[in-house]
């Protein structure tokens, strides 16, 4: 796993060893990075359940501002704080080892992100508790553009009821990104 693009632009990460993590590989990251990459100019972004902290060093990389990472395993957040360290992207991240809904709590009224990336275990519901959470958030404005990677199944048909709308789905061969959005505001194609 490498950093696509931006100012650590083809530096390797570590990933873990074993079944603990899934990293995005590089190719669904750079048709990601490419759909979204414009608006990463001095956003703040956060990547909810990290890894190995790809997508949100891809992030930083190509300009963001500021980066939180949320992992709730340790010897992946010690991954990710050694991943920024080697890529010199360190002063712009924030991370924090504990639990996405603990951890969503705690920045309540003191963050509010331009985006949002989480990457769950697939199939455990645990990205539909994060946007009902979020559906009543300050954590989130009404361009806030929330992303969640999930495997092909995953039904998001309850999005509409909980606030939001999807703005954009990209089907890959196992897996999915799903856009969403603050109902109420213009559906962008």
């Amino acid at each position: 796993m490498r950093v696509i693009a931006g100012s650590a632009k083809r530096l390797r990460l570590k990933t873990l060893e074993g079944m603990d993590t899934r990293p995005t590989t590089d190719r669904i990251k750079e048709t990601l990075f490419n759909m979204i990459g414009p608006a990463m100019y001095d956003c703040v972004f956060l990547d909810l359940f990290s890894g190995s902290g790809g997508i949100g060093i891809e992030a930083l990389s190509r300009g963001a501002k500021e980066a939180v990472f949320v992992e709730n395993n340790p010897k992946a957040m010690a991954c990710i704080k050694e991943n920024l360290k080697f890529t010199r992207l360190e002063p712009k991240a924030v991370t924090m080892t504990r639990d996405v809904m603990n951890a969503l709590y705690q920045m309540e009224g003191e963050k509010v992100f331009d985006f949002i990336f989480m990457d769950p275990p697939y199939n455990r519901g645990l990205e539909r508790n994060v946007l009902e959470y979020l559906s009543g958030s300050e954590l989130v404005y009404e361009d806030t553009v929330i992303i969640v990677e999930a495997s092909k199944e995953t039904d998001f048909s309850y999005a509409e009821n909980i606030g939001f709308v999807i703005t954009r789905e990209k089907n890959y061969k196992t897996n999915k990104h799903v856009f969403l959005e603050k109902a109420g505001k213009e559906e962008i194609c």
